[in-house]
């Protein structure tokens, strides 16, 4: 039991009480359903891989969102994390393609513009060619000089570039807001100046 609830003490925002919450949960469990959570976190290891393309994660690559024709194959929404790309889904404002940067640049934590996926986003932008580049990146420091530096990055290339406008503030994270301020911040997105 106890190794259980260390290990559910290591995920992000699990702290000691609701680890042991869960642990207790698990135990009261029926051996069928304790082995169905068992066997959901085996497969998303197994299973799961990023997408070659937008590097979201998925079952089959390309990803059924770079597959889809039903979608805007002229707007790419870039956004930090898969948690990011997940929470606008959700709003069902948003009807283009991703592309999930792996992190963002901080030079403190020895991140680069290298270290993420900014030069393969670059390529999409040329290959497809995009209309709109929406930065989605999260709304505070590392998030901004993320944003600026894929800005200017893209300055040469003739493709408009937005970023995500009101409904969130300075210093938030983007998998923290609701939906409904996400659907608001990718309806009002402004164009960013020049680089």
């Amino acid at each position: 039991m106890i190794k259980l609830i260390n290990e559910f003490g290591k995920m992000p925002g699990i702290g000691q009480k609701t680890a042991e919450r869960l642990a207790c949960h698990v135990l009261k469990q029926s051996p069928d359903e304790a082995m169905q959570l068992a066997y959901a976190i085996r497969d998303v290891k197994k299973f799961i891989k990023a997408c070659a393309t937008c590097f979201n994660v998925a079952e089959e690559d390309p990803c059924h969102i770079c597959r889809s024709t039903e979608r805007d194959h002229s707007t790419i929404c870039v956004v930090e994390q898969v948690a990011d790309l997940l929470i606008i889904e959700k709003t069902g404002k948003y009807h283009g393609l991703y592309h999930v940067l792996c992190g963002h640049i901080s030079p403190l934590e020895d991140i680069t513009p290298e270290s993420l996926t900014i030069e393969k986003l670059l390529q999409r932008v040329k290959e497809i060619p995009a209309k709109e580049v929406i930065l989605a990146t999260n709304m505070n420091m590392e998030g901004d000089a993320t944003a600026l530096y894929i800005h200017k990055q893209l300055g040469s290339l003739g493709v408009r570039v937005t970023r995500l406008a009101r409904g969130l503030p300075s210093g938030s994270y983007l998998e923290y807001a609701n939906t409904a301020i996400i659907a608001d911040a990718i309806s009002g997105r402004n164009e960013m100046g020049h680089p």
